[in-house]
């Protein structure tokens, strides 16, 4: 521990990795009055935050001396191993918090090489992007030891709310990328919704309230998917999955006649032509978890 900016005493904390996210954690915890040390590959990105306050680590192995906590913030596993491996002796004692983002197992693997070095271990998930960090309603999703995470949480807290997942790993990343799945999907779709109806000349703020609905109505059905898929239950008695493969059909014609890129719906098309090819067209739209647990032949 060590005095914060207000006087009391904050856990102090090293911040490796500078990008807009780290960057964004290094100022919620000065704002919060944690001590921060900092290290990024190129120094000169720490500038603005030590005239704030942070404190610049001349080496990686000087910035992980210098708390026991200690948050990454890098573009994945290979950017870990090739800031920390040549400091790989200072990791004795430590608390890694890797906020990275990779494959639940990379994430596994990486627990398993911080505890060969000595290293107390926990992934994590941010699930917002750099603006929200500090702010109501952000959280990520944390996994790892428990009395780690209990110890630490106070101060993670200062990020974002703090959600623990179990001890394994790797489970902070198979919430996080399932997530990031969702995220990105419907953005794409919605960017390939654009391009459709721009094709036909609608501009997107016509468009855009039609577009926030369908995400609405979505979400809707959520509850009774999840329960559908958890009970293995598929009945095609409202729906079945060849009349949603003639729409995604639809779709994929409607993208070709325009003259857009049909690359999205083309994938979506073939996913439910792979299902009803499968035995599932009398079923519902979920009996594609079916398809989606084993990989396209």
């Amino acid at each position: 521990m060590s005095a914060g900016r207000d006087g009391g005493t904050k856990q102090g904390v090293t911040l490796i990795g500078l990008g807009p996210m780290g960057r964004a954690m290094v100022r919620a915890l000065l704002a919060a009055g944690h001590p921060v040390t900092v290290w990024n590959r190129t120094a000169s990105r720490a500038d603005d935050l030590v005239s704030e306050g942070a404190v610049q680590a001349g080496t990686v192995a000087d910035a992980l001396a210098a708390n026991e906590l200690v948050v990454l913030s890098l573009t994945d596993y290979a950017a870990m191993y090739a800031v920390l491996e040549p400091a790989a002796a200072a990791l004795d004692g430590r608390v890694v918090v890797n906020l990275s983002s990779d494959t639940p197992e990379r994430a596994r693997e990486g627990a398993a090489w911080a505890a060969r070095h000595g290293a107390r271990y926990l992934t994590g998930g941010v699930q917002v992007p750099a603006p929200l960090v500090g702010q109501p309603g952000s959280a990520t999703f944390y996994s790892g030891p428990e009395d780690v995470f209990e110890a630490h949480r106070a101060t993670l807290e200062v990020l974002t709310e703090a959600d623990h997942r179990g001890a394994d790993p790797g489970l902070s990343q198979v919430y996080y990328q399932a997530l990031m799945t969702v995220f990105w999907t419907t953005l794409t779709a919605h960017l390939q919704a654009q391009a459709l109806v721009g094709a036909h000349g609608v501009p997107a703020a016509e468009y855009l309230p039609y577009a926030a609905r369908a995400a609405e109505t979505a979400s809707s059905f959520l509850p009774a998917i999840a329960a559908d898929v958890a009970a293995g239950r598929h009945p095609g008695d409202e729906a079945t999955l060849a009349m949603c493969a003639a729409s995604t059909d639809h779709a994929l014609g409607a993208a070709r006649e325009a003259g857009v890129d049909a690359t999205v719906p083309a994938a979506l098309a073939a996913l439910f032509g792979r299902g009803v090819a499968a035995g599932h067209g009398a079923e519902s739209f979920t009996s594609l978890t079916e398809v989606l647990r084993k990989p396209a032949a």
